[in-house]
């Protein structure tokens, strides 16, 4: 088996690797320092500045309480022309180790711009200062922040969607599990850009390793960050590996992102 990567990608990825200048070394398993400082500079020239934030959605700060009485940093997207009564919580990726809100105001605006419907962008804690389950508490508390202002914010508590990429789409998934066994706030729908989901996923395939823009050192530095010396037991909680799960019984139909992601949002979201 072969794989090649496409050639517009390839284009795009040999364009932003020339304006991040040369390339470093890559940090070893464990540096989570090292990762921050190569992988949040790469996030922002790709998310940011190769494409651009869009224009016409407004942007307005807010501020999440976590359960611990800490504030939270969230940003609330809302197109300029939309009426949607449906809302997302989105979660940023960075293998639970790195990545803001800021650094992903690009995706989220461009995704609000696509389809119409607004977003809460939340800056959750990341690891290994803040290990499972202070991340995913901090997403179940932007949810029920969502919903308690959902009147306030004109959006419908039952079309509320979570979403992330890599991270947070493990998050999105781990915070349906969460409220789920709680009866918290209802979720319509979880959205998982290739989502970060098992802890047991440490084993390097060759086939994609020349193709991984976040390796198998990095994936198993962001699991070790979460979980410590737990990573790959038997008694990790599907709150912080959602693969976990045993019963998936009442949690919200999820959808991978594909090509036409906006016309499944646009179906899903926008329709009454």
């Amino acid at each position: 088996m072969t794989f090649e990567l496409d050639a517009e990608v390839a284009a795009t990825l040999q364009a932003i690797a020339a304006a991040s200048g040369p390339a470093s070394p890559s940090p070893a398993v464990g540096d989570v320092a090292g990762r921050r400082l190569s992988l949040n500079a790469m996030l922002e020239q790709f998310n940011n500045v190769a494409q651009s934030i869009a224009a016409d959605v407004e942007i307005t700060e807010q501020t999440v309480p976590a359960s611990d009485g800490q504030a939270l940093r969230a940003r609330w997207y809302r197109p300029a022309t939309s009426d949607s009564s449906a809302a997302v919580l989105y979660l940023h990726g960075g293998g639970m180790i790195l990545g803001s809100v800021p650094i992903f105001d690009g995706p989220v605006s461009r995704y609000v711009a696509a389809t119409g419907v607004p977003m809460l962008s939340l800056e959750y804690r990341l690891a290994p200062e803040h290990p499972h389950p202070t991340p995913v508490e901090d997403v179940y508390s932007g949810l029920v922040w969502l919903a308690k202002h959902a009147a306030q914010l004109g959006i419908d508590t039952e079309r509320i969607a979570v979403m992330g990429d890599s991270a947070g789409g493990g998050l999105a998934a781990a915070v349906a599990i969460v409220a789920r066994d709680r009866g918290g706030p209802v979720i319509a729908h979880q959205i998982l850009i290739y989502p970060m989901l098992d802890d047991r996923n440490t084993v390097p395939d060759q086939h994609l390793v020349p193709f991984a823009a976040w390796s198998y050192d990095d994936n198993l530095t962001g699991w070790t960050a979460l979980l410590g010396d737990r990573i790959g037991r038997s008694q990790v909680d599907p709150s912080a590996a959602p693969a976990r799960v045993a019963d998936a019984t009442g949690l919200p139909p999820r959808t991978s992102r594909s090509a036409n992601w906006t016309s499944f949002a646009t179906r899903t979201l926008l329709t009454p």
